[in-house]
C-alpha cells in the first residue's frame, strides 16, 4: 500500500506544476480580462441565486437556480472543506489557508465562464428539463466531440468513483474518532449503511438529488458555521494573530512543521481546487440544468458558489484547526485533526457531533458527484439505459472507499481532479471569448434596466446552440407576471 502510495504521489508531485500554471495563468487572465467580473457583480450574483425559473415547454417550472446551486453546492460542500482543509494544514502549514483563499478570488472568474458557456451549450433532455457541461460545450462550441468523450469519461471516473471513494473514506475517519477505535468490521458497516443510503437517493434521478440537496446543504452549512463562528467569537483575541500566522507562513516567512512557501503553495492549491472546484469543469454540470433567462446568470451563481465553499465553509474550519492550536504535526489528519481541534475548544461531545456532520456533508456530496457522472454518462451513450450499471457502479465504490487508506485515496484524488481540469481549462482559452461576448449582452440589458434575457441569434456568429429559442425562454412579459 505505502508504495502505491508513494507512487501517485510522485507523479502529483511533477504533474501538479503543470496543473496550477494552467490554472493560475488562466485564472488571472480571466480576471483582468472582465474586470474582475467576480467582484464587480456580486449584486448580481445574489439577485440570481434566487430568482423563479423558467418554465419548460410543458408548462412546468423548471429547474431553478437555488436547486442548481445546491447541487454544485452539494458536491462542493463536503469532506473538503472539513477533512481537506485539515490535511492541507497538516502538510503545508497554515500559509496553505491563504492560498485557498487566493485561488478561490482568482478560481471564482474562471467559474463564471465555464458555467455560462455550459449553460449557452446545454441540450433539452426527454423529460424537458436541460443538462450539459463541459463535454457539451467541448462538442458544440469547439466542434470536438472527441475532446468531450475524453472529458466525459474522465469526470465520471472522478466524480463517481474516485471521489465518492473520498467521501465514504472520511466518514468511516470521523466514525472511528467518535467510537474511539478502527476496525475493518467497522469499515465494513459503515460502508454498507452509506451505500444503501446513496443508492436509495440516486436511483430516482435529478430531481430527488436536487431536492436532498436543496434541504440538506443549507442546514448543515449554518450549523457548521455557526459552531465556527462560535469557536472565533471565544478566542477573538487570538485572530489577529492567527491571520499574521496564516500570512507569513504563506510566503515561507516562518517554518511550521516544515511547510515553508512550497508545501503551503501547493497544497492549499490542491485542497482548495478539491473543495471549490473552480476551473475543473464539474460545476457547470450542475449549472446547465438551471431553467434560466440568460446564460451569464447562471456564470454568476456558480461563482458564488465558489465563495460560499471557500471563504466561508472553508475558513471555518480553518480557524476551528488554528484557534484550538492542536498538534497538526503529531498523525492525526483528516477529520479526525478537525475533530480533535473542536473538542478542545466546546468539548468532546463536538467529536461526535462532527461525525454526524461529516456523515450528511459527505453524503449530499455523493449524490451531487453522481449527478456529474450521470450527465456525462448519458453524453458518451446518448441513451439513459446505461444509467442503472452506473448508479450500481457508484454504489459499489461508495463502499470500496470505505475500506480503502486514506492517503492512497487523497492521492487519486488529486490526480484525477488534476487531469480534468487540464482538459477543461484547455478547452475554455478559445471559448472564452464567446462567454464575453455574452457578458456584454448581459450587462446591455442591465444598464436598460430590463431583466436580461437570451435568444439564440441575439450575439451573432454564435454556432451549435442547441436550445434558447422562443420556447427555450419564458418572455419577461410572462415572467413579470408570474412573479406577481
Amino acid at each position: 500500500m505505502d508504495t502505491a502510495v508513494d507512487f501517485v504521489t510522485d507523479i502529483n508531485d511533477t504533474f501538479w506544476y503543470a496543473v496550477i500554471a494552467l490554472l493560475i495563468g488562466s485564472g488571472l487572465y480571466y480576471t483582468f480580462r472582465s474586470r474582475f467580473i467576480q467582484i464587480r457583480l456580486l449584486p448580481d450574483m445574489l439577485r440570481s441565486v434566487v430568482e423563479k425559473p423558467e418554465k419548460l415547454p410543458n408548462g412546468e417550472p423548471g429547474l431553478s437556480a437555488f436547486r442548481a446551486f445546491s447541487v454544485s453546492a452539494a458536491s462542493r460542500v463536503g469532506t473538503g472543506n472539513v477533512a481537506g482543509v485539515a490535511i492541507a494544514i497538516s502538510l503545508g502549514g497554515p500559509g496553505a489557508v491563504f492560498w485557498m483563499w487566493a485561488m478561490a478570488l482568482v478560481g471564482a472568474a474562471t467559474a463564471f465562464l465555464e458555467s455560462t458557456l455550459a449553460q449557452l451549450y446545454k441540450v433539452r433532455d426527454e423529460d424537458g428539463s436541460f443538462r450539459g457541461g463541459p463535454a457539451y460545450y467541448m462538442q458544440y462550441g469547439l466542434r470536438k466531440r472527441w475532446m468531450g468523450m475524453i472529458f466525459a469519461v474522465i469526470i465520471t471516473i472522478t466524480y463517481g468513483f474516485v471521489f465518492n471513494a473520498v467521501q465514504t473514506n472520511s466518514i468511516v475517519d470521523a466514525v472511528s474518532s467518535s467510537v474511539g477505535e478502527k476496525t475493518m468490521a467497522l469499515q465494513v458497516i459503515v460502508g454498507l449503511a452509506v451505500a444503501l443510503i446513496v443508492g436509495a437517493v440516486i436511483f430516482g434521478g435529478i430531481r430527488r438529488i436536487s431536492g436532498v440537496s436543496q434541504i440538506v446543504v443549507p442546514v448543515l452549512a449554518f450549523v457548521y458555521l455557526v459552531i465556527g463562528i462560535i469557536v472565533v467569537v471565544l478566542n477573538i483575541g487570538e485572530v489577529p494573530t492567527v491571520f499574521r500566522l496564516i500570512v507569513e507562513n504563506a510566503f515561507g516567512l516562518e517554518e511550521v512543521i516544515g511547510g515553508g512557501f512550497g508545501a503551503a503553495f501547493m497544497n492549499g492549491i490542491r485542497r482548495g481546487l478539491f473543495s471549490n472546484e473552480a476551473g475543473m469543469g464539474s460545476a457547470p454540470n450542475a449549472g446547465a440544468a438551471a431553467a434560466v433567462s440568460h446564460p451569464v446568470k447562471q456564470g454568476l451563481v456558480q461563482s458564488l458558489g465558489v465563495y460560499f465553499d471557500t471563504l466561508l465553509v472553508c475558513s471555518i474550519t480553518a480557524f476551528i484547526i488554528l484557534l484550538s492550536e492542536p498538534e497538526f504535526g503529531s498523525g492525526l489528519e483528516g477529520a479526525a485533526l478537525t475533530q480533535n481541534a473542536l473538542a478542545l475548544q466546546l468539548g468532546d461531545w463536538t467529536v461526535h457531533f462532527l461525525a454526524v456532520l461529516i456523515f450528511f456533508l459527505a453524503f449530499t456530496s455523493v449524490i451531487g458527484n453522481y449527478y456529474y457522472s450521470e450527465s456525462n454518462m448519458e453524453f458518451l451513450t446518448g441513451s439513459r439505459r446505461i444509467l442503472p450499471y452506473l448508479r450500481s457502479a457508484v454504489v459499489l465504490c461508495v463502499f470500496l472507499g470505505a475500506i480503502g487508506s486514506l492517503p492512497l485515496v487523497w492521492a487519486l484524488a488529486d490526480l484525477a481532479m488534476g487531469i480534468m481540469a487540464t482538459v477543461n481549462l484547455i478547452a475554455l482559452i478559445p471559448l472564452s471569448g464567446i462567454a464575453y461576448a455574452l457578458f456584454h449582452h448581459y450587462s446591455a440589458q442591465r444598464k436598460q434596466g430590463r431583466d436580461p434575457v437570451f435568444r439564440a441569434g441575439d450575439v451573432p456568429g454564435l454556432r451549435g446552440i442547441q436550445v434558447w429559442n422562443d420556447d427555450d425562454v419564458t418572455p419577461v412579459e410572462s415572467r413579470s407576471s408570474d412573479a406577481r
